[in-house]
């Protein structure tokens, strides 16, 4: 074997009864309905059912379109299933196709946050099948049919897109196809290929191949340099044996006979048949970095393995995990319903195929994210031979091809609504609900772009995450290291740090490490510090560097805690910038859970505050909420609720409500209470003097240890997703993320600093 042989990934493992065991313990199945209204009290459900429901009825009988703004129709896809050819298992009947059916289910809620039922027809005419079908719609904003069997797909696929008002979409056939497009597109871009000339095998007539030849005909393939084979041979004009119209379709005239004759002198083969169909004389036949896309599941028609025996030029993809390269389903599907069903979009025409295969072909020659290595154990894609398609979890796909597909569908005149505003940050929403509250962040500082200086720049994710911030308009990333080092680690990783405009600086050589140790001496030198110790602080600490930056103006704001302790890097910090005139330096953390933003303070700073602390935590809180577009509302909590049971701390805690009431505030607080009680409008219903009108959405908490140990638990074990602790009351800005932080985790926590979260 030569030393381009792939190197496999690992696969995963289980036995037959781990699978059985997964799909059987708890609830059996995958699957279970979950209210997303209120179902607490006797109004909720005259609100939910009779007599309240009454009222979206007849608005929808007048004007059906309202059907998407009062029912799930606008993000409800139906999986359709007869179970004719069942993954690569066959015909094992409709309700052994459940399982799969409601794995798709699953993937659609999981990659594009699209509900999803499983319908299985227990039917092979097709027919009984379409007419089981056809009157579905005032339920669903799609279908997708799935494990159907050729012919028999094509006619209920094509019958119920005539017939039907919204998108019909066989993943089978169009999913495979705009999956190996995008991985061909790139092949020919590393191989210097132009469509137009090159020859393009297909082996395989069923409902991948022929929706394969169709998209790559219409992306650019001529014609008649697209060869379609089947078990017979080739699809040649004039063969009589086992044709059919879709066949017929695509018979072109060639002397080649056979699968071996077709691939001599091929450029790229399309495998979606069987395993062992290819062997090493049709592979050695083929011309110069030939592309060999071997698709058969669970076994490819050959593996990369046996193709590095035999030539070390081939670019390869298979349908398989543990090979790089996948052409996976996934990548497709989710996302293609998630653009048209947001552009309410009658059906899914070329247009939009060809826009999803050109939007994940793109994709793949981006730098990937912390996400996608951490999901492959580390290892990290970058577009070459290996990585020409993207991975499954890359975290930009919903972002990415929705889009591109609903556009293509308004352009086409097959949407019923245009492209919402703000799509893209909509559709990260989905996926990530810190997008969404972090939009507004996100947006200001794109209009008011800061120049934002990264302490560890010698760290991969950081020089990664400099790159984002960059590539996102964020603003000027500035990198502080050892030249050759950072150069070094940004080049091993694959980034051209030239190309975005990242400065470096070297603490040790620059200019500025003069003043900034004797601006560091001013501040300390009645501290114990000698004026060479300030010296080594700013030319070998990269924080004390970088926050002399910030403060002597030379950037506008700093994020570091990589490699160091969160109370570490703020002492080094505050050694060097004040806190803000009138303010406190505490620590705000953002929990997002079910929809709801809650801020939590103190999560950092101080431990135990007394009632003038309390009080001043709240207001340096309630002016976080207001920039992130909050309404403060805050609860000053305690183990006991409005002097029941009596304590230490919350005697503390009511007395910070006295102060605030003296200061006159501008934002609603009360306390001492639960956090039940702050949270539940049913519990605080119980204290009818409470002078909050609504749930709580800031928590100050009584101590710093109960607020750092309930963020952390609630993100462990409630699902939350907590940002922070983001630091507040710095003269100057500067965020710290926790020790091993994403390149993700640092971007955010550079936007927050360059709009200056902390005042």
């Amino acid at each position: 074997m030569n030393d381009k042989t792939p190197i496999r990934r690992t696969r995963p493992t289980f036995t037959d009864q781990e699978a059985l065991q997964f799909h059987a313990v708890g609830r059996a199945g995958k699957l279970e309905v979950v209210a997303t209204k209120p179902m607490a009290t006797q109004r909720d459900l005259s609100l939910a059912y009779s007599p309240g429901v009454a009222v979206p009825v007849l608005a929808i009988a007048e004007n059906p379109a309202l059907a998407y703004e009062y029912t799930t129709k606008g993000n409800m896809v139906a999986v359709v299933s007869n179970g004719t050819a069942i993954l690569g298992l066959g015909n094992r009947g409709a309700l052994a196709s459940k399982p799969v059916m409601e794995g798709k289910a699953v993937l659609f809620k999981r990659f594009a946050d699209i509900d999803s039922f499983d319908i299985e027809v227990a039917t092979e005419d097709a027919e009984e099948v379409i007419n089981c079908v056809r009157y579905l719609h005032p339920c669903f904003g799609g279908i997708n049919l799935e494990d159907i069997k050729a012919p028999e797909c094509f006619i209920i696929e094509e019958r119920l897109k005539e017939l039907m008002p919204i998108p019909v979409f066989h993943d089978d056939q169009h999913g495979t196809a705009i999956i190996a497009a995008a991985g061909l597109i790139n092949a020919f871009h590393l191989t210097g290929r132009d469509m137009k000339e090159a020859k393009l095998v297909i082996n395989g007539a069923g409902a991948a191949g022929i929706a394969s030849v169709e998209l790559l005909k219409a992306i650019g393939f001529s014609p008649n340099n697209v060869i379609l084979c089947d078990t017979k041979g080739v699809v040649y004009r004039g063969r009589t044996e086992g044709m059919n119209q879709w066949k017929s379709g695509h018979a072109v005239e060639t002397s080649a006979r056979s699968l071996a004759d077709a691939m001599e002198g091929a450029d790229a083969v399309f495998g979606l048949s069987a395993k062992g169909a290819f062997t090493a004389d049709m592979i050695r036949s083929m011309a110069a970095n030939p592309i060999i896309f071997a698709m058969a599941n669970p076994d490819p028609e050959i593996t990369p393995e046996e193709v590095a025996l035999i030539r070390g030029d081939a670019i390869m993809a298979t349908g398989r995990s543990d090979y790089p390269n996948q052409i996976n389903n996934v990548l497709g599907f989710p996302y293609i319903f998630r653009g048209a069903l947001d552009v309410r979009a009658t059906t899914i025409n070329m247009e939009m195929k060809i826009a999803a295969a050109q939007a994940l072909a793109t994709l793949a020659r981006e730098d990937v994210p912390d996400e996608v290595a951490a999901a492959y154990q580390g290892s990290r894609p970058r577009f070459g031979r290996e990585y020409i398609i993207p991975v499954p979890f890359d975290p930009r796909l919903i972002s990415t091809i929705p889009p591109a597909v609903a556009h293509a569908a308004v352009e086409t005149g097959v949407a019923g609504r245009p492209v919402p505003e703000n799509y893209e940050g909509v559709l990260q929403a989905r996926r990530d609900p810190t997008a969404g509250v972090l939009a507004r962040v996100f947006e200001r500082v794109r209009k008011f772009p800061k120049r934002v200086v990264f302490a560890e720049g010698e760290e991969e994710q950081v020089i990664r995450a400099a790159m984002s911030f960059v590539n996102q308009g964020l603003g000027t990333a500035i990198l502080v290291g050892r030249e050759d080092a950072v150069r070094g680690a940004a080049e091993a990783a694959g980034i051209d740090i030239d190309r975005a405009g990242i400065e470096i600086h070297n603490a040790r050589l620059s200019r500025r490490n003069s003043a900034y140790a004797q601006y560091l001496y001013s501040r300390l030198q009645r501290q114990g510090f000698l004026f060479r110790d300030c010296q080594r602080l700013i030319n070998q600490d990269r924080n004390h560097f970088a926050a002399a930056m910030v403060e002597l103006g030379d950037a506008d704001a700093m994020v570091t805690g990589v490699t160091r302790n969160f109370s570490v890097a703020l002492d080094d910090v505050r050694r060097v910038i004040d806190q803000k005139p009138g303010h406190r330096v505490i620590g705000v953390s953002l929990c997002l859970t079910r929809g709801r933003t809650v801020l939590v303070a103190d999560t950092a700073i101080t431990e135990m505050p007394d009632a003038a602390a309390l009080a001043e935590i709240a207001v340096e809180a309630a002016g976080v909420a207001r920039r992130l577009g909050m309404e403060p509302r805050l609860a000053l909590l305690a183990f006991s609720t409005f002097g029941h049971p009596e304590g230490e701390r919350s005697r503390h805690v009511r007395e910070a409500v006295k102060i605030l009431d003296a200061m006159r505030v501008d934002f609603e607080y009360d306390g001492d209470m639960a956090a039940d009680v702050a949270l539940n409008p049913d519990h605080m219903a119980a204290y009818p003097f409470c002078r909050l009108t609504g749930p709580a959405n800031v928590l100050v908490m009584p101590a710093f240890h109960s607020a750092s140990i309930s963020t952390r638990m609630l993100q462990e074990l409630g699902g939350a997703t907590v940002i922070g602790p983001l630091i507040v009351g710095l003269d100057k800005p500067v965020q710290i993320v926790a020790l091993g932080a994403t390149d993700t985790d640092l971007v955010r926590m550079a936007a927050l600093a360059s709009y200056h979260i902390g005042g």
